[in-house]
């Protein structure tokens, strides 16, 4: 029940954040940023199109896993050359750069990446998506990738993005609080870096160990429960997601300290991120969902730990 309150409180905070940030913050576009917006839009559809078409061709619905981490790199260097390579701009687009080759090299790692671009290892997820029996109809799956995975995902992409595009003609100089606001972002690109390679390292050693023969009961500790709960992970259910969300709520700071903001705080580029923040809703719950099912103490895991922030500390029974 708690748990439930708490869904509902985000998604009603998050909501209402984003539509202040329309009505408070305006949607008042010039010239340049409509022109920018536009090119943005057109790399976007085209994307949509590319995933969904190989998607469902190839049967393999990671295309957008591919491009995640990809197009906010793309995006971000268009808009400091439609922006005048501004100080400001440059350094958002340096830290997008940073956070998306590492995102990449790491789903790289994973097999996701093929000479054949259209295959690779596809991500567990969507293939028990596909099992659900409102989605197991070639229809109705196809449907799902259009509107979720190749549209709204591909919209979100963009949208997370939009902070340069708030900022690109702002007459105020690169300052102390950008300063902050970079190192902050890159202590969160940091701090995923570390959770990601935590969980990669576990798992590695986990399924080595698996294909010797062993049982999962039967692995050492701390393999046999199957889930990480180690390192950052023994505070944090979800450590990664939590940076993930954060990276791009505090990019959007930069909106603040270049004054494109309304009652200090308000712009309409705020959508992106909360938006993100709604989208991590689901993907945790889904993910947590299969974990259930699959280790008989990851419901105490939950009972124990935070969800995101690194708070409480897991001890095992």
């Amino acid at each position: 029940m708690k748990k439930d309150i708490g869904i509902m409180i985000t998604v009603v905070i998050t909501l209402l954040l984003s539509v202040l940030g329309f009505v408070l913050g305006g949607f008042q576009l010039s010239e340049l940023q409509i022109d920018t917006l536009t090119l943005l839009v057109i790399v976007c559809v085209v994307s949509m199109a590319y995933c969904f078409i190989v998607g469902e061709i190839t049967k393999n619905n990671s295309q957008m896993d591919k491009l995640w981490s990809i197009l906010p790199i793309v995006y971000a260097w268009i808009i400091v050359y439609k922006g005048g390579f501004s100080l400001r701009l440059i350094v958002m687009a340096i830290l997008i750069t940073f956070w998306g080759v590492r995102l990449t090299l790491n789903f790289a790692k994973k097999g996701a990446y093929s000479i054949k671009f259209w295959s690779g290892e596809e991500d567990y997820r969507w293939v028990v998506l596909r099992e659900n029996p409102n989605l197991n109809k070639k229809w109705k799956w196809a449907l799902f990738d259009l509107f979720f995975i190749s549209i709204y995902q591909n919209a979100l992409v963009l949208a997370i993005t939009m902070p340069l595009l708030a900022v690109m003609e702002s007459t105020v100089s690169f300052n102390v609080f950008d300063a902050v606001v970079a190192a902050l972002l890159l202590g969160f690109i940091i701090f995923e870096t570390i959770a990601d390679k935590q969980q990669m390292d576990f798992q590695t050693k986990k399924y080595e160990l698996l294909k010797q023969g062993k049982k999962l009961e039967d692995l050492p500790n701390p393999y046999h429960l199957g889930f990480n709960t180690h390192g950052l992970w023994k505070r944090s259910r979800h450590p990664n997601y939590f940076a993930e969300q954060s990276i791009w709520v505090v990019l959007y700071l930069f909106t603040i300290s270049a004054a494109v903001t309304n009652y200090f705080f308000f712009n309409w580029t705020l959508v992106g991120s909360m938006l993100l923040i709604l989208l991590f809703i689901g993907s945790s719950s889904f993910s947590e969902g299969i974990s259930l099912k699959k280790y008989p103490a990851y419901q105490d895991y939950i009972h124990k730990v935070s969800k995101y922030a690194p708070l409480r500390k897991y001890e095992e029974n």
